[in-house]
């Protein structure tokens, strides 16, 4: 019977395999030349030369200058083409929409934002996440239908089996049965929704300070308290995709929260959630706290806490570790994480001061002891990982030649 396209070992299954390394490389270190392309796959020159002939015309790569300053005559330098996809993502808050597109490069070539403040019907929400979309797509001089997929990161996650939204009841308008079909039935391409935490553990293991760990928690802290966790290089979702929602996790130092759907909250979300850090620093008697959203307020107030080496600032911050150590540890305990990276504007605030507050904390609070990291993706993570995962999706489909 004759071979498949699909079938492996088939010399277009090998050349496709040789093709998608060569376009990973280009990702990986820019502009190459045949000659670097052909030493870093093992290809000889002659079949690197047909690969990279292969891939221009399939409009795949582009040649972009050449090599200068060096002995002999200058090579020619080739790049992944940006034009060959284009990938969207989308980070839902309460109070605003953020889309962004991206090339097939990783570049972000447009962004835009809508407001969705107040109450919201399902109609209103299927238009502000066009709008969002519509806007950035604009800026980036595109159509709707040059984006491939569309990665919608939101607070809480879809129910698999329901298809609603769970554990995110401050999200008005996101909860209706229809929702999903509606969206579908709004926007022409493939579209993914992911919890937004678990997406910012995306960029953080493909961009950040968890590049090359298998098994590691991202602790999420701004707007919610919450937690990703990455087993085997794998996010673990859960059943009805509420792993890692730890703000909802009954912690000594914090009355019992029942009834944790309707509040919204639990007992980690009270004890050191965003919202805490403003009533602890009243407590504490902190001069000078200042007002506006609690998620800002929290991060500025740990930002000075950090720099400022005064007695009760040092108290403000000591505490609050302790709080952050308490439920981490009963993470740490159960996962035994080789990492822990700590993301959110309300951890990132207190850099490296923090970190080994709260290290030294759950050093004595947890029997395994995993390296605390601060986030290395502190620009807008959520998006970058809603356009991480987009991307990875769009490339498999663009970047496979057996075709």
């Amino acid at each position: 019977m004759a071979a498949t396209a699909g079938t492996p070992g088939t010399p277009r299954v090998l050349r496709a395999m040789n093709d998608r390394a060569a376009l990973d490389l280009l990702l990986a270190h820019g502009p190459l030349s045949r000659t670097r392309i052909g030493k870093l796959t093992g290809l000889s020159k002659p079949t690197a030369s047909q690969l990279l002939a292969r891939l221009e015309a399939a409009g795949l790569v582009l040649a972009t200058g050449t090599t200068e300053g060096r002995p002999g005559p200058n090579a020619q330098l080739y790049e992944v083409n940006p034009a060959a996809a284009y990938a969207a993502g989308l980070d839902v808050t309460p109070e605003r929409v953020l889309a962004a597109v991206a090339d097939a490069t990783g570049r972000t070539v447009g962004t835009f934002e809508v407001p969705t403040p107040g109450r919201k019907t399902t109609g209103a929400v299927v238009r502000q996440v066009t709008d969002a979309l519509d806007g950035a797509v604009k800026a980036a001089g595109l159509t709707r239908g040059d984006v491939r997929r569309l990665v919608v990161a939101t607070p809480g996650a879809f129910d698999p089996t329901t298809g609603r939204l769970r554990y995110a009841s401050h999200l008005p308008g996101w909860h209706a049965p229809a929702l999903l079909d509606d969206l579908a039935a709004a926007l022409p391409m493939p579209v993914e929704y992911e919890n937004d935490v678990n997406l910012a553990a995306v960029a953080e293991q493909r961009l950040g300070a968890a590049r090359g760990h298998e098994d590691f928690v991202l602790l999420w802290n701004e707007g919610g308290l919450g937690a990703a966790l990455v087993l085997g290089g794998r996010l673990h979702r859960g059943w009805t995709g509420g792993a890692g929602e730890v703000g909802f996790l009954p912690v000594p130092g914090a009355p019992l929260v029942r009834q944790v759907t309707k509040a919204n909250s639990g007992g980690y979300q009270e004890l050191a959630g965003s919202q805490a850090l403003p009533r602890l620093a009243r407590e504490l008697g902190v001069p000078g706290i200042p007002s506006g959203p609690y998620a800002e307020v929290a991060a500025a107030l740990v930002a000075r806490a950090a720099a400022e080496d005064t007695a009760v600032h040092r108290l403000l911050l000591q505490t609050y570790a302790t709080r952050l150590a308490t439920g981490l540890a009963s993470l740490v305990s159960v996962l035994d994480p080789e990492l822990v990276v700590l993301s959110g504007a309300s951890l990132t605030a207190g850099g490296d001061v923090l970190r080994a507050l709260v290290q030294d904390e759950l050093e004595e609070l947890a029997a395994s002891r995993p390296k605390l990291v601060m986030s290395d993706v502190t620009e807008r993570p959520v998006l970058r990982g809603a356009l991480e995962s987009a991307l990875a999706a769009t490339r498999d489909e663009v970047f496979d030649t057996s075709r």
